[in-house]
C-alpha cells in the first residue's frame, strides 16, 4: 500500500486493525472484473482509506455509504461511544464531518463518493452491478441481514464480498456478521479466499444468495 495513504489510514478514526486493513486493500487490488467499489458503514473513513487507496491505483470508484448517525453499538452507553462525534445542537452522532476531512487529507476526493443515507432506502434505487462490496454497517441482526439481503445480490460473478467482524466464537463478539458470512458460504454463491483477524474475504462463483 502506498505509505501515505497508509499513514492516513493509520491515523484515522476507526476500528479496524492495521493487519485487517491492509487485507482489506489487499482483497481490493484482487478483484477482476469490472464495476464500481461499494461499502456498507464508512463512520470516520479508516476502511474507505484502505479500499480507496486500491480503487485509485485500479482507476475505480468506491461509493461509501453511511447514515453517519452511528451504529447501535456507537450511541451513549455503548462501548464504542465516541462523545466528540456528537453533535450538540441535536444531540445525535454525526461523523460525515470527520469521514469528509479523512478522504480530502488522504487525497481521495476523486476516488471515494459519501453517499450519505440509510442502506435500505439506497439500496431501493442502487441498480449498479458491484466488483467489490464490503459490509461494515449496524451489527445487529435486523441490520445486518438487511445489508446483506440489499447489496449481496448486485455483487458480480467473479466479484467479492468482504464482511468485517466475523468471529466464529461468540465470546469474542457479536454474531449477525458471522452469521451473514455463513449465508454466502451456504449459498454455493461464494468461495472463501481469505481471512485476517475478523475480516473475511470471499469472492462471487455463481448468482444467487
Amino acid at each position: 500500500m502506498d505509505p501515505e495513504l497508509l499513514a492516513h489510514a493509520e491515523a484515522a478514526r476507526g476500528f479496524m486493525p492495521v493487519d485487517e486493513g491492509l487485507a482489506l486493500h489487499d482483497a481490493a487490488l484482487g478483484v477482476t472484473v469490472d464495476g464500481p467499489f461499494l461499502e456498507v458503514g464508512s463512520y470516520c473513513g479508516k476502511s474507505a482509506v484502505y479500499i480507496g487507496a486500491a480503487a485509485r491505483r485500479m482507476d475505480r470508484v468506491l461509493f461509501a455509504l453511511d447514515h453517519h448517525r452511528g451504529s447501535e453499538e456507537n450511541q451513549a452507553g455503548w462501548k464504542h461511544h465516541e462523545p466528540d462525534l456528537v453533535d450538540p445542537e441535536i444531540a445525535k452522532m454525526d461523523t460525515l464531518p470527520r469521514f469528509r476531512r479523512t478522504i480530502h487529507d488522504a487525497g481521495l476526493e476523486g476516488t471515494v463518493v459519501a453517499l450519505v443515507g440509510d442502506s435500505p432506502t439506497v439500496g431501493k434505487a442502487w441498480a449498479t452491478p458491484l466488483a467489490l462490496l464490503f459490509i461494515d454497517g449496524g451489527h445487529g441482526h435486523e441490520p445486518a441481514h438487511r445489508d446483506y439481503e440489499t447489496w449481496v445480490p448486485h455483487v458480480r460473478v467473479g466479484g467479492r464480498l468482504l464482511i468485517h467482524d466475523v468471529f466464529p466464537d461468540p465470546a469474542d463478539g457479536g454474531r449477525p456478521p458471522y452469521e451473514i458470512y455463513c449465508r454466502a458460504l451456504e449459498s454455493d454463491s461464494f468461495r472463501e479466499v481469505g481471512a485476517t483477524g475478523s475480516l473475511r474475504a470471499l469472492e462471487r462463483t455463481a448468482t444467487g444468495i
